[in-house]
């Protein structure tokens, strides 16, 4: 059993922006710029947006933050969105998901325009992906993707298993895996990953453990602390595990620690690949979002075009 090290694959992404970045400012031009938006103070969304910005300063990324009182209007939303859109100092910028509840998720995602979308979570952005036009992809997605590159893992005729249908991860890294290798961004390469046999399964899904034995590839993102179990598992398969969970446990210092979706102690031995959690999954995602940024600042900046 390998473990897939995303800390480290993540590291090596960040290092490779940073000497970008650092070239780019010596050459005279501008560093580029993220602008994050978060509304209202869920803890768990003001971790995730500290550990954004903080990745952005390692690399060099200017990355201002936004912050909009959960009591403001959609209205008000809107307006920061459309004027993010038009400010030609902003490469890409995002809305940190989730919203309050009187704010429409859809409608603010579709305001987003999508050559600044460097989280890839729009209609536009998706809708462009899926026939092979360029667009950034979403960002978990990608960095499972860029994960398995890494590990020289391979996808095309292989049966893969998505655990969960989220606008996030599930449909997406579903779409991703069952086409052909498009080339994503006038700038980057084409992924050597795709040609894959996948289903989708949900909560609703029958007999799930029995479809997942049948895959060489297992990807988790239903928020379920140790759904997949040992006996869900075949022999040398590979798993990726996107949950982060928390569970009660006095002996750590926090009183709780982090699981993903995946029994890890009983699954792991039946792997040939794994990711852990946390320092798996997490840390590509943020990378992809960097990367992400890097690339909407080449297309406006060094003259390429997102047409």
């Amino acid at each position: 059993m390998i473990l897939l090290d995303g800390k480290k694959v993540a590291q090596e992404i960040r290092s490779k922006l940073r000497d970008s970045v650092t070239f780019n400012i010596e050459k005279g031009l501008r560093a580029p710029k993220l602008a994050i938006v978060i509304v209202g103070h869920n803890p768990a969304s003001e971790t995730y947006v500290a550990n954004k910005i903080k990745a952005c300063q390692e690399v060099g990324i200017e990355v201002e933050k936004i912050v909009m009182e959960e009591s403001i209007k959609e209205r008000e939303l809107l307006a920061m969105v459309r004027r993010l859109n038009r400010d030609k100092s902003v490469d890409g910028f995002i809305v940190q998901l989730p919203l309050p509840e009187h704010i429409s998720e859809a409608k603010v995602l579709t305001a987003i325009d999508f050559r600044k979308d460097v989280d890839g979570l729009t209609p536009m952005s998706m809708g462009r992906a899926i026939q092979g036009l360029p667009a950034f992809r979403s960002a978990t997605p990608s960095g499972i993707l860029e994960l398995l590159q890494a590990y020289a893992i391979p996808t095309e005729g292989k049966h893969v298993v998505v655990i969960g249908r989220s606008n996030i991860v599930g449909k997406p890294m579903a779409m991703m895996l069952m086409q052909r290798p498009y080339l994503s961004l006038p700038n980057m390469s084409a992924s050597a990953l795709g040609d894959a046999t996948v289903t989708v399964c949900h909560s609703k899904t029958r007999r799930l453990g029995a479809i997942c034995r049948t895959a060489d590839i297992i990807i988790v993102a239903a928020g379920s602390p140790k759904l997949l179990k040992a006996n869900m598992v075949k022999e040398g398969a590979v798993v990726i595990d996107v949950g982060i969970n928390r569970m009660d446990d006095a002996s750590f210092p926090r009183g709780y620690r982090l699981v993903g979706d995946v029994d890890f102690e009983a699954v792991a031995p039946k792997c040939s690949y794994i990711t852990p959690v946390p320092g798996g999954v997490g840390p590509m995602t943020i990378a992809m979002l960097l990367k992400q940024t890097s690339l909407a600042y080449s297309a406006k900046v060094l003259g390429l075009k997102m047409k």
